[in-house]
């Protein structure tokens, strides 16, 4: 049972860092859009402008022109704020789902970890014990029988022989 925590342990860690992944994944995709998205709005910004500004000499015949020009370079800018806070909004909705998963999978190893630790206790309860106490009981009762067949021998007039003791580490288990 003690060799598997580790592996429990990697099994986790491995999807941790695979959510992780999936995470930062996410995070520079979104961020690259978000890159693009603002290029593009400077880009626009940097080809406009100018034109804007040529036609500020013509201002006074392309008047109701520029107006519905600028007001849709308005709209656009809104668009794309909209566009920026949706992904930064999705981002951050991205990062709580990830903690979440974290947060379940730790969840899932503590209690993973605790029925091992009480499956350990139950098993040491249930065979470990019952076992040293017979094992304990043989014992005793091997050096009893040791002690009643040497000690005859020896009452009979028998060469005293030296008692053999009873390997106790082949008892244990």
């Amino acid at each position: 049972m003690d060799n598997l925590t580790p592996w429990f342990i990697a099994l986790t860690a491995i999807a941790i860092l695979l959510q992780a992944g999936v995470l930062v994944a996410m995070y520079v995709a979104i961020r690259k859009s978000s890159a693009h998205i603002e290029a593009l709005a400077t880009e626009v910004k940097g080809k406009v402008l100018p034109t804007v500004e040529q036609a500020e000499a013509m201002l006074s015949e392309f008047r109701p022109k520029l107006q519905v020009i600028a007001d849709n370079l308005q709209q656009s800018t809104t668009i794309l704020r909209d566009q920026v806070q949706r992904a930064d909004a999705t981002v951050k909705d991205a990062m709580d789902r990830g903690r979440l998963q974290i947060i379940r999978a730790d969840e899932l190893l503590t209690r993973t970890l605790d029925r091992v630790e009480e499956t350990t206790d139950m098993v040491h309860s249930t065979v470990v014990s019952p076992i040293r106490q017979l094992s304990g009981i043989m014992q005793g009762i091997s050096v009893g029988l040791e002690f009643l067949f040497g000690g005859r021998g020896r009452r009979n007039g028998g060469s005293r022989e030296e008692r053999r003791p009873v390997p106790q580490d082949e008892m244990f288990i």
